[in-house]
């Protein structure tokens, strides 16, 4: 195999992130839950698309990140969310890695540092070609600009919507404007190139 036969693409989640956009995607639009592995196809076959000069794309590694709320702050509902997200995650192989939230369960702490330094080691010790973000979050812009400075490309991924409560999901524009690629998940929905793949994305509930 030659040395640029093969892509390998590294995968980073914000896990709230991706979360707001399934409840968005399963009760506010009823297209279904996401599918990771769905996902993960359009990821590469997107990258076909802007990476030139491999025969394959394939990702090689992929984490996700979330604060890990007590069960003293969770109800029935939230608890059986979690036990699905977490068969998802291990089915589409993509390794959880949760932090403790805070005393009050409320808040996030250090998520963004974990997702930063474990997207450094991997890209510094040369596992990936390519690092994708799913965020929208500009603090990452400086690790983005370290991997960068180290020749591995980045793509960020990212959901664009707005719903009648006032919630919001969008990417940061620094973040955006420092990247080397960008993925709008919402905009492939009129893509005529990747309609059939977006459609593809959603499963219904069992």
């Amino acid at each position: 195999m030659s040395e640029k036969s093969f892509c390998r693409i590294g995968l980073f989640y914000d896990g709230s992130f991706v979360n707001y956009a399934q409840r968005h995607f399963y009760h506010k639009r009823k297209l279904g839950w996401l599918e990771f592995r769905a996902f993960h196809r359009l990821i590469e076959d997107y990258l076909r698309t802007k990476e030139q000069g491999y025969n394959i794309y394939k990702i090689v590694y992929s984490a996700w990140f979330q604060g890990m709320f007590p069960v003293s702050h969770a109800n029935e509902q939230q608890l059986k969310f979690d036990r699905n997200l977490y068969h998802d995650l291990m089915h589409a192989g993509i390794e959880p890695k949760f932090l403790p939230t805070s005393q009050s369960g409320h808040t996030e702490k250090g998520v963004d540092v974990a997702l930063a330094i474990d997207a450094l080691q991997i890209g510094l010790e040369n596992k990936i070609d390519i690092a994708v973000f799913v965020c929208g979050d500009g603090d990452l812009i400086p690790v983005i600009r370290a991997l960068m400075k180290h020749g591995i490309r980045v793509m960020v991924v990212y959901f664009d919507y707005k719903e009648e409560d006032g919630h919001k999901s969008f990417a940061n524009e620094r973040l955006l404007a420092v990247c080397n690629y960008e993925l709008n998940v919402n905009q492939l929905e009129n893509d005529k190139n990747f309609k059939t793949a977006f459609k593809s994305l959603f499963r219904k509930s069992e």
